[in-house]
Order: C-alpha cells, then structure tokens, then sequence
C-alpha cells in the first residue's frame, strides 16, 4: 500500500509541482483517502521527503583503477540518472522550497544516507590508495566540484550534460586544481 501511495505521490509532483502536492490529490491518486495518509505522513512535508526518498538512489562509485575514469564514470552515471530528477527538483520544488525556508541543500543532506561519503571522496580515496595522488587534505569543495559543475549545468540547461563538458570538467578544471599532470591528451 504504501509503495503504492509513494508512486501515486511522485506521478502527482511531476504533474502538478509542489502546489498541487496535496493529501486530497495523491489520495485521489492512489485510491485511498486523507486519513489514511495522515496517519503515515502527519505533515505534507514528510509525505514530500518519503516520496523523494523511494526515488532517489545513491550512485554506483565506479572502480575502475584510474581517477580520471573513475570520475568521468561517474559523472557520466550522475547526468543520466540524475538530470531528470535535479530538474524536477528545481522546477516542481521551489515553492516547497520557499514556503519551509529551506534549500536544494538541505534536502539533498536528508536525501543523503547518513555518514556516506560522497561519490567524488570515495573515488579521490581510492586514487590515494592506489597511490596517484598524495595523501594531503583537500578542501571538499575542490573534492565534489565535478559533480557540483555537472549539476549545476543540469539546473541552468535543464538537461542533460554534453559529454564533451563532462570531460572538460574532469581535464580543465579538476584534475589540473588536484595537481595531476596534463590529461587532455586522454581519450
């Protein structure tokens, strides 16, 4: 039933936005009435988040044994399974957004599963590892860049990334900011 409600709930936000985002719509939806849902989600916004929730995966970390693949891999997986989804976020939410005084931000960190690290901290660990890079700290802002230009290339098009940005991302601007020698000879 309640997988039922959530896919009922999600064909709602994507027709109608966060304004038509209501009990008496998603009950509609799913056959099933008001109390039913209040029960489980007292406030809309915990119908909201267990609505993202069953829609959000986490992303596969590729390991292929080189940080430049290993990055442009997964930014590759992130721009075909997320583009959809950051742009609905972006468009459907912002009155959520503005109504909570909250952000894409915050969200993103209730999304997130607790204590998980990032794709972009497991794939610069793993390169520790392997040895091609050094063992120093690294603000986690150089860390995620990749993903955070991906994304918001997503939200400003609201499309999917070229591939050819995707590889100028991971050539141009982070692995010369991480310090590894010129990849742009790299196919």
């Amino acid at each position: 039933m309640e997988d039922a409600i959530l896919t009922a709930a999600w064909d709602v936000l994507v027709e109608r936005g966060y304004p038509g985002f209501t009990y008496e719509a998603v009950a509609a939806r799913a056959g099933t009435s008001r109390p039913v849902l209040y029960r489980r989600w007292p406030q809309r916004d915990d119908l909201l988040l267990a609505t993202l929730r069953k829609y959000w995966r986490p992303l596969a970390v590729p390991d292929t044994g080189d940080l430049r693949t290993d990055a442009i891999e997964f930014l590759r997986a992130a721009n075909a399974l997320r583009a959809r989804m950051a742009t609905l976020v972006s468009v459907q939410l912002m009155d959520h957004f503005r109504e909570a005084g909250t952000s894409l931000d915050e969200l993103r960190d209730a999304l997130r599963t607790p204590g998980r690290t990032t794709g972009f901290e497991e794939i610069v660990g793993r390169a520790v590892e392997r040895g091609e890079l050094p063992d120093v700290p690294r603000p986690p802002r150089v860390v995620n860049l990749p993903f955070d230009l991906v994304r918001c290339d997503m939200l400003m098009t609201m499309s999917t990334v070229p591939e050819e940005s995707i590889v100028e991302i991971v050539d141009e601007v982070w692995l010369p900011l991480l310090g590894v020698a010129d990849t742009s000879s790299r196919s």
